[in-house]
């Protein structure tokens, strides 16, 4: 299959070290699968719906989308091929927003994916049945590109990095329906916010819900040290951790030590965080998070 970027569905971009052989394998994938964090994104999609949504819906994808993931993983290819330009490094950006259908779930694991908190692939206010053609052949299409670009990359002698981002703090939603939006404004009030818990600042995913290690553990440890050097509080599977029925889950089974993932709060990303809104990211904090994550995949690349 060859690795190019889909209308509507995803961006894929391929970087080059200033001395790489433009035929070697990629050393590197940085795939991001809720990387449609822009209003455009979720507007055009909006747009060809032809179920009755929630008013206001545009809430909950403000409050739900990861929002820094793409900046921060690009900045890390950046700074990898930088410190090795012989390296090469593969990107595929997610377009489709996870508000319509989530592109890191598999399409029948609603089940699995709830005994770990997590969503389905398709939300309930979803009702049409166009609309589930429409997304469903959409999913399809992310889903096919990627199992090729880890192939590509993940059964030679590289690595994929999944970087995620979420909020600061751990909202009492029960389900997501057609109330999401009023539930979220709910949660998000003045009084309601500092009785909840707050999340680490960083959470690496790196093992199943029984505890096997599925992410390399020299390079989760290398991170993590590198991470709490640069003044981050670094957790482990914390809040959530590599789920059968994620599509992480699927490709770190397939590729043992060679998928890496992990969450960054949003808050320590952005300019202000003002979650029921559209945020800007701030550069300077995407390249406080990049630096110790490329370093230590760096150190990965020259181990292998």
């Amino acid at each position: 299959m060859q690795l190019s970027s889909i209308e509507s569905v995803a961006y894929v971009e391929v970087l080059n070290g200033d001395e790489s052989d433009r035929a070697a394998p990629f050393d590197l994938l940085i795939e991001v699968p809720h990387g449609a964090d822009e209003r455009a994104h979720y507007d055009a999609l909006f747009a060809r719906m032809k179920s009755v949504l929630p008013a206001d819906l545009q809430v909950f994808f403000h409050v739900n989308t990861d929002i820094g993931a793409w900046d921060y993983g690009r900045r890390v290819a950046e700074l990898v091929l930088a410190a090795r330009p012989n390296a090469r490094a593969l990107l595929v950006r997610c377009l489709v927003p996870r508000t319509f259908v989530d592109t890191n779930r598999e399409l029948v694991a609603q089940d699995l994916l709830a005994t770990g908190g997590l969503t389905g692939a398709t939300p309930p206010y979803i009702l049409d049945t166009g609309d589930h053609a429409l997304l469903n052949a959409m999913h399809t299409e992310y889903v096919t590109l990627i199992d090729a670009a880890y192939a590509s990359v993940c059964s030679g002698t590289g690595m994929a990095l999944s970087p995620h981002t979420y909020g600061p703090y751990l909202l009492p939603i029960e389900r997501i329906d057609e109330h999401i939006v009023d539930a979220l404004r709910a949660a998000h009030a003045p009084e309601v916010l500092p009785t909840l818990k707050v999340r680490a600042e960083i959470d690496l995913l790196t093992d199943t819900k029984e505890g096997e290690r599925l992410a390399d553990p020299v390079l989760t440890e290398t991170i993590a040290q590198n991470l709490t050097s640069s003044g981050f509080e670094v957790a482990r599977n914390a809040s959530y951790c590599l789920l059968p029925g994620s599509q992480t889950h699927r490709q770190s089974v397939r590729y043992p030590g060679r998928v890496f993932c992990l969450e960054a709060r949003r808050d320590l990303l952005v300019e202000n965080y003002a979650p029921l809104d559209a945020m800007h990211i701030d550069p300077s904090k995407i390249e406080r998070l990049a630096i110790p994550i490329a370093t230590a995949i760096g150190s990965w690349l020259e181990r292998r």
